[in-house]
């Protein structure tokens, strides 16, 4: 038989006032399973359940508006897992922050102890910078955050073959090739095209971060065609005119010296052999762009313009000085939605300021983002990939 508890018990229970437990009633985020014929709340131990849900959402910083659209116990769990992922990464951008303002005053107790003066506007910057240089260098520790913008894309796009089923088809694979993917992030190219992969491939695929890696070995299974390897594409540790083919996918504009890169990927290249290297332009998803500046001016989703660096305008002539052949093939493509989450997620893992910007404002741009999707949101989509020869 279920266990029935007043509502001073079912509070006691769980460590929280009556008026808390009369609150969540009155907000329809917690029905009592029963009522006397006196009109008195009865609570079971289901209703436990679902209310330390309630709390924890509630301590992780979700709103009661968010926490009812979650539909606990019964609704969409997608929406609960990709809200938490938000909350997390919050959670872990405050952390990192917590990290430099002890960094800052450690340095500045030195600073006082050696007798000298102390340059406090210094310390702020210091605070500042380096919460940047280490949103930056975690971005890629994992894919979590690739995840997030593939999701976005893969989900919400228009064009229903998909950009990774697209790029694969640009590539031409023939069987016996020897690939190289630099930058291979977790594997998505491949694991969405296993089934379409010609026999006696060899495919290194590599990138900086051996955690990424892992999630590609991870995604793509054990298949004997695939090899890892961990190091800077600025320096390709394989000989010369090793490989068939050499991608670069949304990478090329990472590299802090791309003129010595794309020597590299020439020089293990064979000759007519090709490399494919896919970017955008500055048209590209600036919707997103436009709107976090108009919730705050200072949000700045990236340091670089790396559409600058090596984009879909100048990437042609910067690829003629070594190879030759130099085609663009345009991906067709938008993005349309009515749902806040996605895009929050998508910002959230871009790699500039704006984690710490938004951290105290989380609800307030929720709901502004909320407001200026809800009647449909279109995301323009500028990308495409250069087919080259050596």
């Amino acid at each position: 038989m279920k266990t029935y508890y007043t509502s001073g018990e079912f509070a006691k229970k769980a460590h929280v006032s009556i008026r808390t437990i009369r609150y969540y009633d009155q907000k329809n985020l917690l029905k009592p399973s029963t009522h006397t014929a006196s009109g008195a709340r009865r609570y079971t131990d289901a209703d436990f359940a679902k209310l330390q849900q309630i709390l924890l959402l509630k301590y992780l910083g979700f709103s009661l508006t968010d926490i009812r659209e979650m539909t606990l116990g019964s609704g969409d769990r997608q929406l609960l897992l990709d809200s938490l992922q938000i909350q997390k990464r919050l959670v872990e951008e405050r952390l990192k922050e917590i990290q430099n303002v002890a960094a800052a005053i450690d340095s500045t107790s030195s600073t006082l102890k050696a007798g000298h003066e102390v340059d406090w506007s210094k310390m702020l910057d210091l605070i500042h910078l380096t919460s940047m240089n280490q949103s930056l260098s975690t971005q890629y520790q994992n894919a979590s955050n690739i995840s997030a913008r593939i999701k976005l894309h893969r989900d919400y796009s228009l064009n229903k073959e998909g950009w990774f089923h697209w790029l694969f088809r640009q590539l031409d694979l023939k069987p016996g090739m020897k690939i190289l993917e630099l930058g291979a992030g977790n594997g998505t190219l491949w694991a969405q095209n296993l089934d379409r992969i010609p026999k006696g491939l060899t495919i290194v695929l590599s990138d900086i971060s051996e955690g990424i890696l892992a999630d590609a070995k991870n995604e793509i299974g054990d298949r004997a065609e695939f090899q890892y390897a961990v190091f800077d594409a600025q320096k390709i540790p394989f000989a010369d005119n090793t490989f068939d083919l050499v991608i670069a996918n949304h990478m090329l504009f990472y590299c802090d010296n791309i003129p010595r890169t794309l020597k590299e990927v020439k020089r293990v290249m064979k000759k007519g052999a090709s490399f494919a290297c896919s970017t955008y332009s500055k048209r590209h998803m600036h919707e997103i762009t436009d709107l976090v500046q108009e919730f705050n001016p200072e949000i700045v989703l990236s340091s670089t313009n790396l559409y600058d660096r090596f984009g879909l305008d100048n990437g042609a002539e910067i690829l003629s000085h070594d190879f030759t052949n130099v085609n663009c093939h345009k991906y067709e493509d938008a993005i349309e939605l009515s749902e806040s989450t996605p895009v929050i997620s998508y910002i959230l893992s871009c790699h500039g300021n704006q984690n710490s910007i938004l951290l105290d404002h989380y609800n307030e741009f929720k709901n502004y983002v909320d407001d200026k999707v809800s009647d449909g949101f279109h995301i323009t989509k500028d990308v495409g990939c250069f087919i080259c020869k050596k």
